[in-house]
């Protein structure tokens, strides 16, 4: 059998032919058979469908020539030959190989993410066929990317190992080098502003100073690209309209690791606003859209207010339905005058309308939880606004680390869009079991579930059990948000507790207590609700310690029959509350600001009379545009008293009601509970005593006049005042994508805690020493404070809370505490 070899074509050669005689002499003919060799991976079938050639059909040069490049076009073969054995066409293919695995080595600067993602764009992945012409092409821009980061001694290379089965393993091999440091910018052209006020605006750097753990010299292209435009905008935004970046020059020294940047400017000269036009379609609006307007004639030339302009405007007719508004602005610039007309063009465009609404991301939470947070409605006009204050709803819930919205317009109409809401779900509640442990609660214990989203539907549930070295509780609440359509939230609980006050830092007693609440609340509007409630509550007290305040509670209550046993209380107590909120988000807000004022009193009638008022605010102030920076104002102000009389004496707050602060709640760098008043106890010889009514000082028998006092641990107060001023700042060494989980900030905190109630004066008879020292402890006027760190960290245990705290105004006796650490409760 004698073959002629019609054509043989390499890969990147495609259907051009080669010399030997073939062109000249080549005769058609009619095909009766057509057989393909060398298939592996590729059906026949598939093969064939790609030869525009059938048997029959009259064969010539051209044909041959486009069955061999549709060949080729289909990416499955690296090499083939065309034969010819009689009438009889042969087509001998070798398939590309298939990528069995694809590994990276050397690759320092770019994670292997990052580089399969990129290679998944060129086709390059496991399970697909390789193309060789593809590789150097790669390798090139790996190479690109090192450059424009600086790194020009880096260098990218393709390997291909052969495996068995037509199979191969692609291995690229990274060699980085060094990054090329920046040695000196240079800025040319500027009169102005001096080198070192436009240099030192630059994210690129020439100096850093040894302090600066995190500043670096690196020369990176993109960056380079952004400080031009921040030049730019400089000097736009201060009238340079005619502002130029006229040429850049980045050169490299001879070794290769250094660069120096130049940059050459034309500033011209500052232009005045000469007159601002609306025109264009103003829907009749336009006495609201001048009374906006931020441009006035007269001002120096602002290209930030004109862009601010742009988009306000933009904002502000997306409210009304007009989703895709064009506002641009065209100035007329007289270079004589040195004045410029803006000239601000208007096309609010068609109204659109929502289609359909919907939800992605929430594996949790059900849409129906998602949907009741919307403002923006399914059938109505598209509102930026609503759907802005609908993502600010979603966010406050606290169930989620971010929310994006994204309008997508429906295909085919002009008029009508979807609205898409992503979230990113964060634990809300989970099943808990562990141990903890804080400087403040020592070891703990905890078992149970808390959940702020159970089961996906937006209701608050939870059974706990928490053990620490002063506390045990029990624990068990329900809360429905939306028990009604409207928003009125209705729950319960049922709880029981034992504290030890002596364990806690405080002066010693032990409460040990059980009861029941239910709960409302009522909406307002978007950032205003009221709550109330009623409750019961059994306490018993014992193991009181016989200091001077406790033993004016206890001589209020005790039973003159057995003055030795322990108090035990029922009470029925009310409450009533208004809470306000505009955050941006329920977990680590950064823009906003958010109020809470409670009250709660006891029925007249139960065994104790009393009430507490307690009002909390919080406001956060983004200081850049990403809010990486912001500054947090908080303020908190407590009062709380008896009321009627019980047995001829008034009623007072009961001591276990007390205020307290200091601790990682407030007050940080001083000890938990520590700040406020502080128990004493008045003995003769080794008798304690209290202040006889009569006036001689003492009821125990003996000189009146030998009265010892001892100061005792803080007892809290009625009344509190404290504030907080917080600068949040980027966590160093972490990814911005745990901005949401982890937060660092320097705070200075400053407050007190004192008794407005208890009757110093009736200690006169004592040494005035020793009577002012403890009165000062409640003298509101002794402000404490301090400065320190903070790092908080949702974690899957709950939210863990670090600090480092130094006092900068503290007294005599003040318990400090620089560390501390706290695990809190599981969400």
């Amino acid at each position: 059998m004698r073959l002629n070899k019609l054509f043989a074509s390499m890969l990147l050669v495609g259907a051009s032919f080669s010399g030997n005689g073939w062109a000249e002499t080549f005769q058609p003919f009619e095909v009766a058979d057509i057989q393909v060799e060398g298939l592996q991976r590729v059906a026949l079938g598939a093969a064939l469908l790609n030869i525009p050639v059938k048997v029959g059909d009259t064969v010539d040069q051209l044909k041959l020539q486009q069955a061999i490049k549709s060949l080729y076009a289909s990416t499955n073969f690296e090499k083939i030959e065309v034969l010819r054995d009689g009438n009889v066409l042969i087509v001998k293919v070798t398939e590309r190989p298939t990528i069995s695995s694809v590994t990276f080595e050397g690759n320092k600067d770019i994670k292997d993410e990052q580089l399969q993602e990129s290679l998944d764009g060129s086709g390059v992945k496991v399970g697909e066929s390789l193309d060789r012409t593809m590789l150097s092409g790669i390798e090139k821009g790996l190479q690109d990317f090192y450059y424009g980061v600086g790194k020009y001694g880096a260098k990218v290379k393709a390997e291909i190992i052969n495996l068995p089965r037509n199979r191969v393993e692609l291995k690229f091999t990274f060699t980085e080098g060094l990054a090329a440091e920046i040695r000196q910018i240079n800025v040319v052209g500027n009169t102005e502003f001096s080198d070192a006020e436009l240099i030192g605006m630059l994210e690129l750097k020439d100096y850093v100073a040894w302090w600066d753990l995190f500043g670096e010299r690196r020369y990176q292209k993109q960056k380079l690209q952004a400080d031009l435009e921040t030049i730019k905008t400089y000097y736009q935004n201060r009238g340079y309209i005619r502002f130029d970046v006229t040429s850049t020059q980045v050169a490299m020294t001879p070794d290769r690791k250094g660069l120096y940047i130049t940059i050459n400017v034309d500033e011209g000269e500052q232009y005045k606003v000469k007159d601002v036009n609306l025109t264009g379609d103003l829907m009749g609006k336009e006495e609201v859209l001048e009374a906006i307007l931020p441009l006035k004639s007269g001002d120096m030339y602002n290209g930030g207010d004109v862009t601010f302009t742009e988009e306000m405007y933009g904002k502000y007719l997306g409210r009304f339905g007009y989703a895709y508004p064009e506002v641009k602005t065209y100035p007329e610039i007289d270079d004589e005058t040195k004045e410029v007309n803006l000239n601000i063009n208007i096309k609010p465009g068609k109204r659109v309308y929502v289609r359909n609404i919907s939800f992605t991301g929430n594996t949790v939470t059900k849409d129906e939880v998602m949907r009741r947070q919307l403002r923006q409605m399914e059938g109505a006009w598209l509102n930026s606004g609503q759907v802005e204050l609908s993502k600010s709803n979603l966010n406050r819930l606290g169930y989620f680390e971010t929310v994006d919205t994204e309008t997508i317009q429906v295909p085919g109409t002009d008029d009508l869009v979807d609205v898409a809401f992503n979230v990113k779900e964060q634990p809300s509640g989970s099943f808990n079991a562990g141990v903890g442990y804080g400087t403040e609660s020592g070891l703990s214990l905890q078992f149970g579930v808390q959940q702020s989203n159970f089961l996906g539907t937006g209701n608050q549930a939870g059974v706990n059990l928490n053990t620490n070295k002063y506390s045990k509780n029990v624990n068990i609440n329900y809360t429905d948000p939306y028990f009604t359509k409207d928003g009125v939230s209705l729950g319960g609980s049922i709880y029981w507790s034992e504290f030890d006050a002596d364990e806690a830092n405080l002066e010693a007693y032990k409460n040990s207590s059980y009861g029941i609440a239910l709960n409302s609340g009522f909406p307002i509007n978007e950032y205003n609700r009221i709550n109330g409630g009623i409750g019961y509550r059994h306490n018993e007290i014992s193991e009181i310690s016989a200091y001077e305040q406790a033993i004016r509670f206890y001589d209020i209550y005790r039973d003159s029959d057995d003055p030795n046993a322990g108090l035990s209380f029922d009470n029925f107590e009310l409450s009533l509350g208004w809470s306000r909120s505009n955050l941006n988000r329920g977990t680590f807000p950064s823009d906003g600001s958010s109020q809470r004022l409670n009250g709660k009193m006891t029925v007249p009638g139960s065994d104790l009379q009393y009430f507490k008022a307690d009002f909390d605010t919080n406001f956060y102030f983004p200081i850049d545009r990403k809010h990486s920076f912001v500054v947090l104002a908080r303020g908190r102000l407590g009062y709380g008293n008896g009321y009627g009389q019980f047995n001829d004496n008034d009623q007072i707050l009961p001591f276990w009601e007390n205020y307290y602060s200091g601790g990682s709640s407030s007050l940080r760098g001083f000890k938990s509970n520590s700040v406020g008043p502080r128990s004493f106890y008045l003995y003769r010889g080794s008798e304690p005593c209290s202040p006889d009514p009569s006036g001689d000082g003492c009821s125990l028998p003996g000189d009146p006049n030998q009265i010892q006092v001892s100061s005792g641990r803080s007892i809290g107060g009625n009344a509190i005042a404290t504030a907080s001023l917080e600068l949040i700042v980027p966590t160093p060494f972490l990814d911005e994508a745990y901005t949401n989980s982890v937060r660092t900030s320097f705070f200075l905190d400053a407050g007190n805690v004192w008794d407005t109630e208890f009757d110093y004066d009736s200690y006169r008879y004592l040494p005035v020493e020793e009577f002012d020292k403890l009165q000062d402890y409640s003298d509101p006027s002794r402000i404490r404070a301090s400065w320190g760190m903070s790092v908080q960290w949702l974690s899957p245990m709950g939210p863990m809370v670090f600090s480092l705290a130094w006092p900068i105004k503290e007294y005599e006796d003040d318990e400090t505490e620089i560390f501390s650490f706290n695990i809190g409760k599981t969400f």
